[in-house]
């Protein structure tokens, strides 16, 4: 059996951290990584756990995640499962996990789904690959929040090490399904 990892992403962080999960648990589970916003249909008789990551943009998880959630329901529940949400509040140590960080405490107590494991990533700042308007926006959100505005930078924040710890976490997960 395989792990589905779905991820939600805007500007490629979120897919990038989906991507150093699958590669991490590569020695003990395979997996398939696919775009949560491009239609797939999914053979869920070959997963026996999955796990979805979304990343926040002015406070929200796109759309497409909840949507998913209502959709597949009952093929969660039957599976192991993980969530994890990818957003640069969790850059700060005391924002950085599910019962800390508003943005996935929040999707979580309002879900149906429970997944088994939770993690939260600090995101990247890509600056030079943002619009105007959403490059002034995140300027003034982390001039609030006491984050970089220099608009010439792109700065990671993601702590692989800790990408990597739960991606071992989640593929050692005793399985559901018999």
């Amino acid at each position: 059996m395989k792990a589905l990892i779905l991820y939600s992403s805007r500007d490629g962080q979120t897919q990038k951290i989906a991507k150093a999960i699958a590669e991490a648990m590569a020695p003990q589970q395979a997996s398939d990584v696919l775009d949560l916003n491009r239609p797939n249909t999914i053979k869920w008789a070959d997963y026996d756990r999955v796990l979805i990551g979304a990343s926040i943009r002015y406070g929200h998880f796109q759309p497409a995640l909840p949507k998913f959630v209502q959709q597949h329901l009952p093929e969660l529940q039957k599976r192991i499962s993980g969530f994890y949400s990818v957003n640069l509040t969790a850059r700060k140590a005391e924002k950085s996990t599910p019962q800390t960080n508003a943005y996935t405490n929040k999707f979580l107590s309002q879900s149906p789904w429970q997944p088994d494991c939770c993690a939260v990533f600090a995101g990247a700042l890509r600056y030079p690959q943002y619009r105007w308007f959403d490059r002034v926006m995140i300027q003034l959100i982390m001039r609030m929040t006491g984050g970089e505005t220099d608009a010439s930078k792109e700065v990671e924040y993601t702590n692989w090490d800790q990408v990597r710890r739960f991606a071992l976490e989640f593929a050692c997960l005793p399985g559901k399904m018999s």
